[in-house]
């Protein structure tokens, strides 16, 4: 398969009601970001600001905390987006979500799997993000992605997935849900 995954193979690949693992929030902060699929290119990404308080500098969906005001996690992702990328929420289909994550700075991430339009016009907002940009669908395909990393991180070894990128480190909460988007790309319907 090529980067150019049309709409009808995501569709089968990534039904409507997308099934998740749902995990316990306990003292975790909720959150949710938008995992935003343009068939025929990929998926989109942000390069947070090096201003934020959490993961400055670091790849990530568009996303954040779910506010009080945020009937749902889809809502949450779908205001951060709009807030982040400038992504109309009008001409977005969600599919579903993946399974949650939690990080080791506390927040509960939902990712929410969402169609976007082809060729679809996003604006940073620079206070938050300083790019945008698309990880081609052939990547998320490749088994050989993504390579496994260890680190010392607090005198134990952690075990991480990164993937390649000419301009970036992808790896962390971001890393791992790219992972559980490609293995679920990849399972042929």
């Amino acid at each position: 398969m090529n980067e150019g995954m049309n709409e009808a193979e995501l569709r089968r690949r990534l039904p409507p009601g997308l099934a998740h693992n749902r995990l316990s929030l306990a003292e975790n902060r909720a959150a949710a970001v938008l995992v935003p699929l343009e068939p025929g290119r990929g998926v989109w990404l942000t390069r947070r600001s090096g201003a934020m308080l959490n993961h400055a500098g670091q790849v990530s969906f568009a996303g954040g905390k779910v506010d009080p005001g945020d009937a749902t996690v889809e809502d949450a992702a779908l205001r951060e987006a709009r807030e982040e990328i400038g992504l109309d929420p009008a001409g977005v289909e969600i599919l579903g979500r993946l399974d949650d994550h939690i990080t080791g700075t506390g927040f509960h991430i939902t990712p929410v799997v969402a169609l976007v339009p082809r060729d679809v016009v996003l604006h940073v907002a620079s206070d938050e993000v300083v790019e945008v940009f698309c990880l081609p669908f052939a990547m998320l395909l490749d088994p050989a992605l993504p390579r496994e990393r260890r680190a010392v991180l607090d005198g134990a070894v952690r075990v991480f997935h990164a993937w390649p990128h000419e301009r970036h480190v992808i790896w962390g909460a971001t890393g791992e849900i790219l992972r559980k988007l490609a293995m679920q790309l990849r399972v042929r319907p």
